[in-house]
Parts: C-alpha cells; sequence; structure tokens
C-alpha cells in the first residue's frame, strides 16, 4: 500500500506522540491530508505488532498515569446511556447504508467462501446462534444487546421461542419495535430498554452479540455474574464477543485510543483468559463450545 501524507502544521507532530487518537484529531483539524486514507490505516495495520511491542516496553510508565483521573471511568448506569447514544443514535438510516437487510451489526459467518453474500454470511451466523441454543416454542430466550431486531425477529421466526430482548438506545429500540410489529411476532418478542444491571427473573437461554465490549473493564465481572443469575440452573448463554490477545488486555485497559473516544466511547475489549476468570470467579457457567471467527 502507498499513501502520499502532506503536513500542514507543525502542531501534527506534538499530536502524534499520542498515538492513534492525536493522529486522528490533527487529521479532523486539517494539520496532515493524505491521498488515500485506506492504504495510510493498512499501513498502519501492519505495523500494530511492532507498536504494541513498543507500547508494552514502555507501560510501567504509562500504566500508572493512563489509569488516574476521568482517564477510565467506570461505566455507570447514566454514562453508559450517554455512551451508547453517541454510536448508537446517530441515525438509522446512517447504519443501513452499509449492513444487510437483517441490520445485524456484528461478525457473519462465511463458511461458503468469500462470494458469499453479507447477508447470507448473517443468515448463517443467526442460524447457528439458533442451533447451538436449541431453541424451541417453549423457551423463553433473553437478549441482552437488541440491536436493531434483526436477531430476535430471526430466531422467534425460526423457532417460534419467546423473547424478551434489552437496549439503552433509543433508536434501535424504536426501530426494533417497529419491525417486530411488522413481521407480526408481537406476541412473541418484547423489546424492553433496561440496563443488563437492572434485570430480574430467570430465562432457559441467553444470548449476547458483541455487546460485552461496551461494559468496560470494571464491569466485565458484574456482567458475567448477573448474566449466570439471569439463567435457570439448566440454562445455556451464547456470548459473541470480539477478543483481544491475552497479552495486550492489560493494556487495552490502560488506553484511550481514537476507537474508545470517537467510534465506541467507553468501549474495551475482553480477552479470553479475562473472560475465563470472569466466568471461573463470579458465575457457574463453563465453557461448552467455542467458534473462531477471526477469518470470517
Amino acid at each position: 500500500p502507498f499513501a502520499r501524507v502532506t503536513v500542514r502544521s507543525g502542531r501534527a507532530w506534538r499530536r502524534m506522540l499520542r498515538g492513534s487518537t492525536g493522529m486522528a484529531e490533527g487529521y479532523m483539524a486539517g494539520e496532515w491530508e493524505t491521498d488515500d486514507l485506506v492504504a495510510l490505516g493498512t499501513v498502519a495495520g501492519l505495523n500494530l505488532g511492532q507498536l504494541d511491542r513498543l507500547r508494552r516496553r514502555f507501560r510501567f510508565i504509562l500504566w500508572p498515569v493512563q489509569k488516574l483521573g476521568p482517564l477510565m471511568p467506570r461505566t455507570t448506569r447514566r454514562r453508559g446511556k450517554r455512551q451508547i447514544a453517541a454510536h448508537y443514535d446517530l441515525g438509522n438510516e446512517l447504519f443501513s447504508l452499509f449492513l444487510d437487510s437483517s441490520m445485524n451489526y456484528s461478525a457473519a459467518l462465511y463458511r461458503e467462501g468469500p462470494e458469499q453474500s453479507l447477508e447470507s454470511a448473517q443468515t448463517a451466523k443467526m442460524d447457528q446462534i439458533a442451533d447451538r441454543l436449541d431453541l424451541s416454542p417453549e423457551t423463553r430466550l433473553l437478549e441482552i444487546g437488541t440491536g436493531w431486531g434483526g436477531l430476535a425477529v430471526h430466531l422467534a421466526r425460526r423457532s417460534g421461542c419467546h423473547i424478551t430482548t434489552t437496549t439503552i438506545s433509543r433508536e434501535q429500540a424504536d426501530l426494533a419495535r417497529r419491525r417486530v410489529k411488522a413481521a407480526g411476532l408481537e406476541d412473541r418478542i418484547e423489546v424492553i430498554e433496561t440496563d443488563y444491571r437492572d434485570l430480574t427473573g430467570t430465562w432457559d437461554r441467553l444470548v449476547s452479540i458483541e455487546m460485552i465490549e461496551a461494559v468496560g473493564w470494571r464491569d466485565f465481572p458484574t456482567y458475567f455474574g448477573q448474566c449466570s443469575s439471569l439463567l435457570k440452573p439448566d440454562g445455556s448463554m451464547l456470548l459473541q464477543a470480539i477478543t483481544i490477545d491475552d497479552s495486550a488486555y492489560e493494556l487495552e485497559k490502560a488506553s484511550r485510543s481514537f476507537i474508545s473516544r470517537f467510534i465506541f466511547p467507553g468501549g474495551c475489549l475482553p480477552s479470553m483468559a479475562e473472560i475465563k476468570r470472569c466466568l471461573a470467579e463470579r458465575s457457574d457457567l463453563t465453557i461448552a463450545w467455542a467458534d473462531e471467527l477471526r477469518l470470517d
């Protein structure tokens, strides 16, 4: 990949000392520009390993500073709602421009090759979820993280199960309710706007697709403890998550990156080691099955 970068202001160099966040701020401020932003991003991606090694080397300097003050606030209910709104309430029309008709905003399952359509791959993902959860018309399913209702509608149509699905995004809840009504599934799906920490009751099954990234690292144990308490003794949960390498997790916790500041405020990726630790310490859940979607 090749890109030409033109620096318009000396301030750009000082900003770059703050990594991806400073670099993005400089771009937004017009202090530097490029003729191919995608190529430049690819170059950065190819060098991530080298940059991560450098960050780990100086972690002993960065960590004590980064963990202080407002840099790493806890995701309270009020802050969580504000952070979700900053991303998901940008407008349903925006997201419909690049998502498939199901409006699934998470990794799909490409098992038919690179020519498989996004819609087909998302359907394959939803079918796998239904199969793994062993859903039936008698099943009561809780979904934490409604999205725009695509998964709930698909699962209810496919299995006839009863679904309670929750989101704290007003825009998502509004569209999800309209889609449930249009599908004629109001007797099978209930859309609520409740923080996962405030849910009560017990369910046969629980599904949460790429919602955990918004929980915040301080509340990963709370999240898994709550999920465990919401399931019947013989219940099961399916979690889909974007994870980070175990060796980079401590760094992820301490970072204020471009993504966590401008795209997903307050977001943090869990590692598999952290997930297993939380399961062991805060729940009675064990891992019965796992799949790798990295190449997908």
